[in-house]
């Protein structure tokens, strides 16, 4: 039997897709299930990755909050993006990938019973780590309008109460894509201040933006830089997804507790990865424009191709939602057929949020696959499901 924390864990879908698509062994599977991407990491940081290996500081748990490098680039990275300055050894820890520190964060901020505000769909792994940080996930759901993602300001308002002690938020969102408008970060601020809560943003996809609107990072609006907490990774938007290096910077009054917990649970950092890190961070050009024009002719693509579907447009990320529930078809059944018959692999998003609003959805990651092979995802999709 499982212990009570587990109870209402479900698991993330994306391993047995992912299983079960290595398992056929095929080229023609279209990889479609993981949040991977083909687009090289910086030159740099490859080249630092390797010379690391040979040095004995890169062999070493120490520092156990992370090497001096990589919290002075990551601490500048947040702080650019911010618009707030924040001290490198007084605010910054690095984590051993990005939800290493979200949930590193929780544990730090949680008490037993407290709500987390979090949006509907959010990625299963994020509301996981609420429930194994005893953390109850509060849903806000995302609404379609325009053929595009919308956050619902009053089921936001109407979700806080006395228990409400964070809200977590991402922007670009994954899997929506959702990027929050002016109007939503101005609620989300308002709610923030109002409950005395924390805002724990992560900023993974910070850059991976398909419109013209600036990036809004929370700690730069009136009243949340002492309530903000930033969680970032190089696995996102430098590619560097099996490095594991990931970064908390916050208000100083946090950090000491985050890092007792960071050297709790995890302890340290990958010793190895870390140079490889500082070195993305730091380069001239990190790649991160041209991979997001890449990115975006994808994401296009798909749109066009399944523009006769119940296609919700991600305006950031890596991925997309179809409505298959408006098809007569229930996301894992549609996942089924598209692997079997249109050799697609598609993770459905149950688990991802309610089962009527998330639990309508599967997910497409169009980050993985160069525009040639995508090239006759309509046919595939066709075959797969017969329309």
């Amino acid at each position: 039997m499982s212990v009570s924390r587990l109870a209402s864990i479900p698991g993330i879908g994306v391993d047995k897709m992912g299983n079960a698509a290595d398992a056929m062994g095929s080229g023609e599977m279209l990889r479609l299930e993981n949040l991977d991407t083909d687009i090289a990491p910086p030159r740099e940081a490859i080249e630092a990755t390797v010379a690391s290996i040979t040095r004995d500081a890169s062999n070493s748990y120490l520092p156990f909050l992370g090497i001096h490098d990589l919290r002075r680039a990551a601490a500048a990275r947040v702080s650019a993006s911010a618009g707030v300055p924040y001290d490198p050894e007084a605010q910054c820890i690095i984590s051993a990938g990005g939800l290493s520190g979200v949930l590193n964060v929780l544990l730090a901020i949680l008490e037993p019973g407290d709500e987390v505000l979090i949006t509907d769909p959010a990625y299963a792994g994020l509301l996981n780590r609420i429930r194994l940080a005893g953390g109850v996930p509060k849903l806000v759901p995302l609404r379609v309008i325009g053929g595009a993602w919308r956050l619902d300001l009053e089921a936001l308002r109407s979700a806080v109460s006395n228990r409400t002690r964070a809200v977590l938020t991402m922007s670009p969102s994954m899997p929506s894509g959702i990027v929050h408008s002016v109007a939503e970060w101005a609620v989300i601020t308002d709610i923030v201040l109002r409950a005395d809560a924390w805002l724990v943003h992560d900023a993974a996809m910070e850059r991976i933006v398909y419109t013209e609107e600036p990036v809004i990072h929370p700690a730069s609006l009136d009243g949340l830089a002492d309530r903000t907490i930033t969680i970032g990774s190089v696995s996102k938007e430098y590619r560097m997804i099996g490095w594991r290096v990931g970064w908390i910077v916050g208000p100083r009054k946090i950090m000491d507790d985050i890092g007792l917990v960071s050297l709790t649970n995890v302890v340290c950092q990958v010793g190895i990865a870390m140079p490889g890190a500082a070195a993305a961070l730091s380069a001239e050009n990190d790649g991160v424009a041209e991979a997001t024009a890449e990115w975006k002719k994808r994401r296009d693509f798909i749109l066009s191709e399944m523009s006769d579907l119940p296609v919700a447009r991600p305006d950031g990320g890596w991925s997309l939602l179809t409505d298959t529930d408006a098809l007569g078809m229930d996301p894992g059944e549609a996942s089924r057929r598209l692997f079997d018959k249109g050799r697609v692999a598609a993770t459905p998003m149950t688990g991802w949020g309610a089962d009527d609003l998330a639990g309508r959805y599967l997910r497409f990651v169009f980050a993985n696959e160069p525009l040639g092979r995508l090239a006759d995802i309509r046919e595939r999709v066709r075959q797969g499901w017969s329309i």
